[in-house]
């Protein structure tokens, strides 16, 4: 036998009524169910935990020190049934959020903002970092939820999008070709391009335009921070791509640059909520992503929402 929660109660409910009749009904129990639970506890700890011939009821040492213990185990316990029963509900968790794209803080921090007052229940985090792969931060358990445009393939991650947005190219109003109404692919080979720091795999201005054009910049520097980039931009150190909400007018005329299509018909891209498969129906997941969709739609210039919250498993 091991000493068990059951135990520390019976023990709680003598403190408290005195009288093994009283405790008995409290915990819905017959006296000589109860009487017998007792003898096999002191019969397993070897030593008595009442001295039952006196009135009140007395506990002994050992008594004692099982009441210390239930005062410091059942707190915790009735705690955690709470938070579990929320749990099963949806209405509790931890929602740990990865963010890949440090623009996503124009509306992602007034979303966390507003979801804080919605699901108080919910613990959050954020990290941070261009290097989180969905598959293996999702699946180990260090995010329940990337912010990303880059989908790996894998069953047990699905992609919910978010929205879709145009990549532009930034150019200082001085560049050559700021006063063009789109850029080709060609018109980069004399540019110093300025990336995030990440492999070329994961840019959209490499695999969806200058490698398959066999176009390759003069030069390539990485910046991590898009006010950083923008300050080169404007004193035309560098060009580079940058989501249309980045580039918004209020930005465009305080660093007194321009920003261009890439081609005829534009770049586009899409942003999607990466979670756990097994995680769609978790109902706080789903009210987060549904926040931050509201809040996008009323705070990014440029994009074009996307109201469906079906996502798709790559």
């Amino acid at each position: 036998m091991d000493l068990e929660i059951r135990h520390l109660k019976t023990l709680v409910g003598l403190k408290e009524t005195g009288s093994l009749v009283a405790t008995a009904e409290q915990l819905n129990l017959s006296q000589s169910a109860l009487s017998h639970q007792l003898k096999v506890l002191e019969d397993y700890l070897g030593t008595p935990v009442l001295v039952r011939k006196t009135r009140p009821m007395r506990f002994t040492p050992a008594g004692q020190k099982l009441l210390e213990l239930a005062d410091k185990v059942l707190p915790q316990v009735k705690q955690t049934e709470q938070q579990l029963s929320r749990i099963k509900t949806g209405n509790s968790g931890s929602l740990r959020i990865g963010v890949e794209c440090h623009s996503c803080f124009d509306w992602l921090m007034p979303t966390l903002d507003q979801y804080r007052l919605d699901w108080p229940d919910v613990e959050l985090d954020l990290l941070t970092g261009f290097d989180l792969n969905p598959t293996e931060s999702l699946l180990r358990a260090n995010t329940d939820l990337i912010i990303t445009s880059d989908i790996r393939n894998s069953d047990e991650v699905t992609y919910i999008p978010l929205f879709n947005y145009q990549i532009l190219l930034a150019v200082s109003r001085q560049h050559p070709l700021a006063s063009e109404a789109s850029i080709f692919a060609e018109d980069m080979y004399d540019d110093t391009l300025i990336t995030y720091p990440v492999e070329r795999e994961r840019l959209d201005i490499f695999t969806r335009f200058l490698t398959p054009a066999g176009v390759e910049p003069s030069l390539v520097r990485h910046s991590q921070v898009n006010a950083m980039t923008l300050q080169l931009i404007a004193s035309n150190r560098g060009v580079a791509a940058l989501p249309c909400w980045v580039l918004n007018k209020k930005v465009l005329q305080q660093y007194g640059i321009a920003a261009l299509p890439l081609g005829e018909k534009g770049c586009w891209g899409v942003l999607y909520a990466a979670i756990r498969t097994e995680d769609q129906n978790q109902a706080y997941i789903s009210a987060f992503i549904k926040q931050a969709k509201s809040i996008i739609a009323s705070h990014l210039e440029g994009i074009i929402p996307i109201d469906s919250s079906a996502g798709k498993s790559a």
